[in-house]
């Protein structure tokens, strides 16, 4: 009984408290905690801002150079002893196609062994005083070797050229922007440096007479990508590859996903099959992107033998990834719909059809569009189900088609990852994050307006 007395007796420090000072202490403990809990809240809003900031800053610190790069303006003379090639066959009345053809394709094959080279470098030697024909070999490392290419495709396309001077700007070689942009340590030993003495000499030299200019390239938009001419890798098949499969998503994953949407919400009964079918299509959802990658290269490759490394596949693939998020965000939608709406609708004697179609869809639009846009972007970004059926391979030309071998922007921003010229492909891949980056922005920006364009207050 004392101890019992005892331990309802109040302590020491608080029997002379009034009722009004322990409502005072708890005021002041509570704001105490919750002042810790909005600075902590407010610390790491901070520190997630700062760590975005950082990855930012350095991404666009390396990429933005990436979007400017060195080239030379030449007066190419397409001289005739070069060029010395017969005229370009022209197909005669009684000249079946398959004869022509023939004739075409060997004077093709002549052209190829024209030494292009010779007249990039015939342009190169005036701008060189000190020039000794003992040099010639070393010219050949200014100018980027796709350039010869070029010029042979300016020949194809139009051979009155020859004879002709005709002022070209052409690219550096990688080593040369990179020398020249100060990415590689002066200071390194002749044995450890990438390019020969006489020639980083050249290019100091034509870059302080203004002969090598750094200019905005057009280069990375343009090309395809390139193992011969590093110089001139670009993302223009990465980007149409990366088109075409957002193409077979929007009109294949988009319409399904709505549509599963809104029977699934609207139409179908409440028993233990859709109750299944919905906890599938939420497991659907946090599956690995990679899984579905696995699930493409089965069916889509080994069963349906549908070509590797096409835009076809990976739109297939990046449609089952996607179609989950489009249905379950279509669903959310639907769900905001005010009941009443339905039954006003339902009470003026429209059909269920009706209700759904003609009163409740056109409300939900904003939400539809904005999960379906933000379902793209996902799917624009992802990496790894690519990976898995093929678009990884090397891809020197644009695809015309969605059934050709094409590669996409993030599968081009990991192979420029693993180049062995870090130098120079470091800036490259930040340039091409860059860019994904911006594309990815604007479809959610396109998201956001859309959203508030077409936002209905109820």
């Amino acid at each position: 009984m004392t101890e019992s007395s005892s331990n309802s007796t109040p302590s020491a420090a608080t029997q002379g408290w009034s009722v009004q000072d322990k409502v005072s202490a708890s005021l002041r403990s509570r704001k105490r905690k919750e002042k810790a809990f909005k600075n902590l809240g407010l610390a790491s809003v901070l520190v997630s801002l700062a760590l975005v900031a950082i990855l930012f800053i350095n991404i666009f610190s390396k990429g933005i150079p990436a979007f400017w790069q060195t080239s030379m303006e030449l007066d190419i003379y397409f001289d005739p002893q070069i060029v010395n090639v017969p005229e370009k066959p022209v197909q005669q009345a009684d000249e079946s196609f398959y004869d022509f053809d023939n004739r075409l394709q060997e004077w093709e094959t002549e052209l190829g062994f024209v030494n292009f080279n010779a007249l990039i470098n015939n342009a190169i030697i005036p701008l060189l005083p000190d020039f000794e024909r003992s040099q010639t070999r070393f010219l050949t490392q200014l100018i980027t070797s796709g350039e010869r290419h070029a010029l042979r495709q300016m020949v194809m396309d139009d051979p009155s050229v020859i004879g002709q001077t005709k002022t070209l700007r052409l690219l550096t070689a990688a080593n040369i922007d990179v020398w020249l942009k100060g990415n590689i340590d002066r200071d390194l030993p002749d044995e450890q440096q990438q390019l020969p003495a006489l020639v980083r000499d050249w290019a100091d030299q034509l870059y302080a007479e203004g002969a090598i200019q750094n200019r905005f390239s057009t280069a990375l938009f343009m090309n395809p990508d390139s193992r011969s001419s590093l110089a001139s890798a670009g993302l223009a098949g990465a980007f149409v590859g990366s088109f075409y499969m957002m193409l077979i998503v929007i009109f294949l994953a988009i319409p399904m996903g709505v549509a599963a949407a809104i029977y699934l919400e609207e139409f179908a009964p409440k028993n233990k099959i859709t109750d299944v079918i919905e906890v599938n299509i939420n497991n659907l959802a946090a599956v690995p992107s990679i899984i579905f990658g696995l699930l493409g290269a089965a069916v889509f490759i080994n069963w349906f033998n549908l070509p590797m490394s096409a835009p076809v596949v990976g739109g297939l693939v990046l449609s089952l990834m996607t179609l989950p998020t489009v249905i379950i965000a279509t669903r959310s939608t639907l769900r905001a719909i005010p009941p009443s709406i339905r039954s006003a609708a339902l009470g003026l004697g429209a059909s269920r059809t009706q209700t759904v179609f003609h009163h409740v869809l056109p409300l939900a639009i904003p939400g539809i569009l904005t999960g379906s846009i933000l379902g793209v972007a996902q799917a624009l970004g992802e990496t790894a189900p690519l990976l898995l059926i093929g678009m990884k391979s090397f891809v020197a030309s644009v695809p015309q088609t969605p059934f050709d071998q094409s590669t996409a922007l993030p599968v081009q921003i990991y192979l420029w990852q693993g180049n062995e010229l870090r130098n120079f492909f470091e800036a490259r891949t930040s340039a091409a994050i860059i860019v994904l980056l911006m594309l990815m922005l604007s479809l959610n920006a396109l998201a956001i307006w859309l959203r508030r364009k077409l936002e209905v207050r109820w």
